[in-house]
């Protein structure tokens, strides 16, 4: 929700909260810039060095072993981060939140003027930024502090040694064990209360989510290497299960959960956005609508919030403001839903994706490398869009699961002010494997197609602007992959012409990037290069066999007519004019200043009907969905998807 302070943001993960460019409230702006470099063990510095402390702390602390890996393990995947705190201020393997010390102190590069409505039938909306005041930190955001009081250790140790992190949150555990009244047992069956207190969640549903999560993870086990290097290894226990009744002298309330559309295996809560008018006309902060009956949802939107939880609270609970359906808490993955699936949120920026689409803003940073986003985190949304994709029969892929950067301008001229969350850093490899689609080969080494899919760790492209316009970003893990003019890192980047500037590293230019789970058309091979078709022209990225930066697909394509020299992309799936009906105005089909030539190829998403839903009063006496006999393809372009005309292009299969 990234956006300029005089925009009108995207969804929170619009770019919206990002317009602010100060803080959403006293934890708002969590931001990993103050984080120290990690400290050298005294120990040993080899690669089961983060395996040995957890059987230290396990001892020390007389937490079981196999519980301080799955707890750690679901907050951080294990990883160090560089001792980097995480969006919410979170440090280290255990995730011990210091918030107060996280808080960014200097401002914030933000981009995109986007109105989040994106309906040229009404005026754009660019509501005032209101700064919630400051607040207490809750409890779950300052565990950290608590962890030195009973560990001995300094607040500077919990967060640049690993292994006094871990030995803080074996200290936290314990703590929540004896609070309970409960033995330290040495079995992981009777630690199900202090886990779903180590989660900091004021309630009973999200801390029993949180604690679910960690036993599914002991029930598996889990191994890999971490971000710094270590191999650490948790054995599966199936047959493990939990004393749930601890939970019950936890002395947690409940959540508003009214009407909630979530799945039984989050946490979910009700915080409903307002449908209210507000003077001149106008009214917010979303559109009454009747979908899937009216119109079917096609999309599902990832965005990032650009500021911390309390704040984003008190911000879709404005009706002057924007919307979108869902937000997702990093420290434990609670959900919270705004928006009805049947009504239209104002989160894309694009009139014709909102009416198709859902949002979902997830508690985070784009331009901040470091502010890593939990496990929690992850899991809670993969569930989430798993049960809407199944509900609505939406496909889990890179072309109707999208990040906000993914989302087209409508016009030309609302291009350049198009959010770019969730940004380079989101995991989109990760995630799509906790969807369960993990993105893999689906053809020969001759193939047609190609998939993006770096390795996320190892794919460290430069970004700049993260936190001063062209200054380098921490180098970091990132999603995607860099484009060019030809098979040389020293030739040219790729021009987005829609842009109407040169292309640059900077973290929110879009210009020559292609994302994990994206597939283009191959144009070209020469050597460890390969070149797709990509905005209109040949664009060459760096694909080794011994990195590969993406694998061989298969799928459908689109290209001209035989006979047309180039066919037009559009940025929205509008109706003819003749469809129509009286009271309704005509929506104008115009272009994007983007053509595909004659030859080249693009891959196809989907195939959707001309359509436009009419809802500009506030009363819904006027509302109309207007279907058009015109058929589009989507297909993906650029960066960024678009729509042709079915009558304009050809579809085949690819080859391979």
């Amino acid at each position: 929700m990234r956006g300029s302070a005089t925009d009108s943001p995207s969804t929170p993960g619009h770019r919206h909260l990002r317009r602010a460019a100060v803080p959403l409230a006293s934890a708002a702006l969590l931001l990993p810039l103050l984080g120290a470099a990690p400290a050298q063990s005294a120990g040993d510095d080899s690669a089961d060095r983060l395996q040995h402390a957890f059987a230290t702390a396990s001892a020390e602390y007389h937490v079981p072993q196999s519980v301080l890996l799955a707890v750690s393990y679901l907050q951080s995947r294990w990883d160090w981060h560089a001792g980097a705190p995480s969006v919410t201020g979170g440090y280290g393997p255990m995730h011990l939140t210091d918030a107060r010390t996280a808080i960014a102190t200097t401002e914030h590069y933000a981009e995109g003027t986007e109105d989040a409505r994106g309906d040229g039938e009404r005026a754009a909306l660019h509501p005032d930024i209101k700064v919630p005041a400051e607040s207490a930190l809750p409890a779950r955001l300052k565990t950290l502090p608590k962890a030195a009081e009973l560990t001995g250790l300094t607040d500077r140790q919990l967060r640049t040694d690993p292994e006094a992190n871990v030995a803080g949150g074996a200290a936290l555990l314990a703590a929540a064990q004896k609070q309970l009244g409960e033995p330290l047992s040495s079995d992981p069956a009777d630690w199900y209360g202090a886990v779903a207190r180590f989660s900091g969640a004021d309630d009973r549903a999200t801390a029993a989510a949180y604690a679910d999560d960690v036993y599914d993870v002991l029930r598996t086990g889990a191994e890999r290497v971490t971000d710094d290097g270590q191999r650490v290894e948790l054995a599966a226990q199936p047959g493990l299960t939990a004393d749930t009744a601890q939970l019950q002298k936890a002395g947690l309330g409940t959540l508003p959960t009214d009407g909630v559309e979530c799945p039984r295996s989050v946490s979910c809560e009700a915080v409903w956005a307002p449908y209210a008018e507000f003077g001149d006309g106008d009214y917010g902060n979303h559109d009454l609508g009747d979908r899937p009956a009216s119109q079917a949802i096609k999309y599902i939107v990832i965005h990032d919030t650009e500021g911390a939880w309390d704040g984003v609270m008190n911000l879709i609970q404005d009706p002057t403001y924007v919307s979108w359906n869902y937000t997702i808490r990093s420290t434990d993955g609670l959900i919270a839903q705004h928006v009805k699936a049947k009504d239209v949120a104002w989160h894309a920026g694009n009139w014709d994706v909102n009416a198709r689409s859902v949002g979902i803003e997830h508690e985070g940073f784009l331009a901040n490398p470091d502010a890593w986003y939990t496990e929690a985190m992850y899991r809670s949304s993969a569930r989430l869009v798993r049960y809407l994709a199944a509900r609505y029969d939406i496909p889990l892929d890179r072309q109707h699961i999208l990040g906000h950067d993914n989302v087209p301008g409508p016009t030309a001229s609302t291009i350049p002010g198009m959010h770019t969350d969730p940004g380079p850093y989101w995991d989109w490899r990760h995630y799509f494997q906790l969807l369960g689609h993990p993105f893999r080969r689906t053809a020969g080494p001759s193939g047609g197609l190609v998939t993006i899919l770096p390795d996320y760790a190892a794919n460290q492209p430069v970004y700049t602007g993260c936190t001063t316009a062209g200054e380098p970003c921490t180098a970091h893990g990132s999603s995607e992959v860099r484009l060019y003019a030809d098979h040389d890192e020293n030739a040219p980047l790729i021009k987005d012409v829609g842009l109407k500037k040169d292309p640059t590293v900077d973290v929110n230019d879009l210009s020559s990037r292609v994302s994990t789970g994206q597939q283009y058309a191959v144009a070209d091979r020469w050597g460890d290069w390969t070149a797709i078709w990509y905005l209109g022209q040949k664009a060459w990225f760096h694909n080794p066999s011994s990195a590969p930066a993406a694998v061989p697909a298969k799928g459908l394509v689109i290209t001209p007519r035989d006979g047309l020299a180039s066919v037009p992309v559009y940025g929205r799936a509008y109706p003819e004019k003749e469809a129509y009906p009286a009271g309704v105005p005509a929506q104008s089909v115009v272009p994007l200043p983007y053509t595909i030539p004659a030859g080249q190829k693009y891959v196809v998403g989907d195939e959707v009907p001309g359509e436009y839903y009419y809802a500009v009063t506030f009363t819904t006496d006027s509302h109309r969905v207007v279907v058009g006999k015109d058929l589009y393809y989507e297909i993906q372009y650029g960066h960024r998807v678009g729509f042709v005309r079915a009558a304009d292009v050809t579809l085949e299969s690819s080859a391979g």
